[in-house]
């Protein structure tokens, strides 16, 4: 195997890495959202400490932007570190 193969290889590995990790990550949280509003609904209705704002719009809210910070996450890891092995073939 010459040096531009293994260069690849080690790409795919780390991409393949990383995007599942973070996206393993994402399921969890939306498939406990789910879970814990299929089976106890009414901790979702409990009202945040002196406000309008519901557990489970709070809930949701987060689940976004914890979304949109993994992806962040998997584009600075992208762009810095995968690059840099693409440019060194």
């Amino acid at each position: 195997m010459n040096e531009n193969e293994i260069n690849l290889k080690k790409i795919v590995f780390y991409s393949n890495i990383i995007s599942y990790s973070l996206s393993s990550i994402v399921l969890f949280l939306y498939f406990s959202f789910i879970l814990i509003l299929g089976f106890s609904p009414t901790y979702f209705q409990n009202y945040l400490t002196d406000s309008y704002i519901t557990y489970g719009i709070f809930s949701g809210l987060a689940i976004i932007v914890v979304s949109i910070f993994l992806t962040l996450i998997y584009v600075i890891f992208s762009n810095f570190y995968l690059d840099k092995l693409k440019d060194n073939e």
